[in-house]
């Protein structure tokens, strides 16, 4: 099967890790409660934070928060045997857009853990374009919007959902998934 994974809030704990700097961020800079929807996965869309203060974030925090991320819990048992049972790996990832660097951090931290995926997409917007491109079966994905337009061009995915964020309705083409125990499961019998 050719899987298409995202890295951040997938492969990657960073989505976690984020949540809290935003949280440290909103408090102790902003020093309020600027939260205005928490099911949304991204601070743009999570709070009510100005232009400037989204730049003030990202410089402050994005390297802080790729440097202090590690690998999900699970995530390299299960690649290892999905690779060992033939599937093929796609990354499609947003990663690298806003700052460079946290591309090569992400390169550092598959590289000390020996994980090599089939191919690599960086910095990438539009994740169904290349899906479609590339014939992926199946997206993992933490983000329920692309999940959804997934879904609704026909391209299973697994909504990789953590604490709080927007619960989506399951049917024959979105599938939540909480652990990579549960993404495992699912490739196997289905």
């Amino acid at each position: 099967m050719k899987i298409g994974i995202d890295l951040d809030g997938v492969v990657i704990d960073s989505e976690t890790t984020f949540r809290t700097y935003e949280e440290i961020f909103d408090i102790d800079s902003l020093k309020g409660n600027n939260i205005i929807d928490r099911e949304e996965p991204k601070f743009q869309s999570r709070y009510n934070w100005s232009n400037e203060q989204e730049e003030e974030f990202i410089k402050k925090y994005f390297l802080t928060v790729s440097k202090e991320s590690n690998l999900m819990s699970g995530f390299v048992g299960v690649y290892n045997l999905l690779k060992k049972q033939g599937h093929k790996f796609v990354v499609i990832t947003a990663r690298g857009g806003f700052i460079k660097e946290m591309k090569d951090d992400a390169i550092r931290l598959l590289k000390e853990n020996n994980i090599e995926f089939d191919k690599y997409y960086w910095n990438i917007d539009d994740k169904l374009e290349i899906c479609q491109k590339e014939n992926v079966e199946l997206m993992i994905d933490d983000d329920w919007r692309i999940v959804q337009k997934l879904a609704e061009n026909k391209i299973k995915a697994l909504y990789f959902r953590d604490t709080n964020l927007k619960k989506l309705d399951e049917n024959e083409y979105i599938k939540e998934v909480n652990n990579w125990g549960d993404i495992y499961r699912y490739i196997k019998t289905n």
